[in-house]
């Protein structure tokens, strides 16, 4: 539920935020992009920005990414407005466009292309300014020069409103409004906040030295202490994990309550976070998730996603691992730091186990498939059951089998942990990328002292039924299959590209169909209230037949629908402690729920 906010903020300054972050190159200043973004018409949504490149050679070619964040293709050039651009002495080049993407400007020396970009998008993977606020994912809006993304990056923003301030993981510039990146790519991996937000700081232990952390609030609904307590916890513990602390500070920007605009969701970048939720009390599992991509994804990276090519998919078999497997740390360190009872974490494995079995596209779509699909997500067709499955959800659940086989395999000496921290080593701090089809295998089979060969071939890139039953009793867990009826909205839901909780088909029939339901509404809020994250908990908690009210958005415009929930047979799983478990077995479990290995 909401915290209300009842203490006051005498760090409510709203002076800069800043990260440092270590610079890769040593470019002379002569050869740094420079940019500056103009936030003074917000009542417009409109963003002006003026890039300038030196040391041009007859030709600048300068584009615009289609796609950032998300793992779908977004196309942001279609908001771009008047693109034009001048040399040095004022005057007016020609510019050309060469494809949805791409220009073309005929000069020489420092060429400065200029352009006008609309964003009005609320949520972590987009980009918002309007009263309010300015929330930045740089590369949706500025360009970038094709061959030269590895040149100093300079920001500046102007016409930011008295009274706002800037929050934003770069180092500072020579003002309060400019900020220096070692290239392109670390300048948009690095949101901007620019508002009248709530900032305050703090320092918490964790890998054997002091960590600094820096939070920009903007939204109602929050509390302080509570943040500060849980965010302590959550870096404390996954620091502590992977034995290792990649940055100097690190931030966290937070849009919470009215601020959101509905909706909900996260987003990693390389010395911070955003996250964005209606709910303030749903932040901890988010965050957890984030703030453990630090490492995973960030760091521990895929060979197939690097690097970045802005201008179409980068095809990878990786998500499952990336994104799955940090679920599954998500989900440590919450039972780990004691933000979760164990009671909570059986609930939600079992959760995930019963979500993935009633998808009937796993039983012929891999955890592989899954993650190279990533790119169709955005189709609300291809999220219907029958035709995908979530690389979250099955990745979570093989990571946590993963880790009792290593276990079981080393009677407890090594775990999952090591898995990560190999990685860590033999990768990320040697600046390499891994290879999907062998390099995670080979890391298991380091960690286990045996081949895992098969389990990959079969469960991983294959389709065969997880071995969830059998493997969870190496760790002394029972689960058990519950065939119940249940509560049911009578349609399916995914989340779009708003972050919004979109409806992606109505059940022929359904009470939802006859109120008048359609596939493509945008859901707002059920009984007065956010729309749910989980809507499988929420149902939990009502009963067929129950009478509900449905806020809905439809070609921009709002209404209320009233009808009376379903049911349906649903399977679902619980998960107990085996009483009479081995020894070993209970050793397995405590290692699972509190990290630990006997050495």
């Amino acid at each position: 539920m909401k915290q209300p906010c009842g203490l006051s903020f005498p760090l409510r300054t709203l002076g800069v935020l800043c990260v440092a972050v270590v610079c890769f190159s040593a470019v002379p200043a002569s050869a740094t992009i420079r940019y500056e973004v103009s936030v003074a018409e917000p009542e417009k949504h409109i963003f002006r920005v003026k890039m300038t490149a030196p040391e041009v050679k007859d030709e600048l070619i300068v584009q615009l990414p289609a796609w950032n964040a998300l793992y779908q293709i977004r196309d942001f050039a279609y908001r771009v407005q008047n693109v034009r651009a001048r040399d040095a002495n004022d005057v007016p080049l020609t510019v050309t466009k060469l494809d949805k993407q791409t220009w073309q400007v005929r000069g020489r020396g420092a060429v400065t292309v200029e352009y006008a970009i609309f964003w009005d998008e609320p949520g972590p993977f987009s980009t918002q300014l309007n009263a309010n606020h300015a929330f930045i994912n740089l590369a949706t809006v500025l360009m970038y020069v094709p061959g030269r993304r590895g040149e100093d990056a300079r920001i500046t923003f102007t016409g930011v409103r008295e009274g706002w301030g800037i929050a934003v993981a770069v180092r500072p510039g020579e003002n309060s409004a400019t900020f220096l990146a070692a290239n392109y790519d670390a300048l948009v991996d690095a949101p901007v906040e620019i508002g009248e937000f709530q900032q305050f700081r703090f320092e918490t232990q964790g890998a054997g030295r002091k960590i600094a952390i820096r939070v920009a609030v903007h939204g109602d609904g929050w509390d302080q202490a509570v943040l500060t307590e849980s965010l302590k916890k959550i870096v404390t513990a996954e620091t502590e994990t992977m034995r290792d602390v990649p940055f100097e500070e690190f931030l966290f920007i937070y849009h919470f309550g009215t601020a959101t605009g509905g909706g909900g969701g996260g987003m990693e970048h390389a010395n911070s976070a955003a996250i964005h939720l209606g709910n303030a009390a749903q932040f901890e599992g988010v965050t957890a998730h984030e703030f453990f991509h630090l490492w995973n994804v960030k760091r521990i990276r895929p060979r197939s996603l690097e690097p970045v090519d802005y201008t179409k998919e980068n095809w990878t078999r990786a998500l499952w691992f990336a994104e799955g497997v940090t679920s599954t740390y998500a989900s440590y360190t919450l039972v780990r730091s004691g933000l979760w009872s164990r009671g909570q974490f059986y609930d939600d494995l079992g959760g995930q186990i019963a979500e993935l079995e009633s998808r009937p596209s796993h039983l012929w779509k891999s955890a592989e498939e899954a993650s190279l699909d990533a790119w169709l997500e955005k189709y609300n067709f291809y999220r219907r059951p029958e035709y995908s499955i979530s690389y979250y959800n099955k990745g979570q659940i093989l990571g946590v089998l993963l880790d009792i086989l290593i276990r079981d395999a080393t009677d407890n000496r090594a775990g999952l942990d090591d898995v990560l921290r190999d990685l860590n080593e033999n990768f990320a701090k040697r600046g390499k990328f891994y290879d999907e089809t062998t390099d995670l295998r080979a890391a298991a089979e380091r960690a286990a002292g045996k081949d895992f060969r098969e389990f990959f071939a079969r469960y991983v890139a294959g389709t065969d039924e997880l071995p969830c039953r059998e493997t969870l009793a190496r760790a002394g867990l029972r689960l058990k299959a519950l065939g119940q009826v249940r509560a049911d909205f009578g349609f399916a839901v995914g989340r779009g590209l708003e972050l919004a909780t979109t409806v992606t088909q109505v059940e022929s029939g359904s009470g939802a169909e006859k109120a008048g339901l359609r596939e493509g509404d945008i859901l707002l809020e059920v009984n007065s209230a956010a729309f749910p994250r989980n809507a499988s908990n929420w149902l939990r908690a009502h009963q067929p037949g129950e009478g509900i009210k449905i806020k809905v958005r439809r070609n921009g415009s709002e209404r209320e629908l009233t009808f009376a929930l379903g049911q349906r047979q649903e399977s679902s799983y619980r998960i107990e402690e085996d009483e009479a478990a081995t020894e070993k077995q209970r050793r397995i479990r405590e290692g699972l729920l509190k990290g630990t290995a006997d050495r």
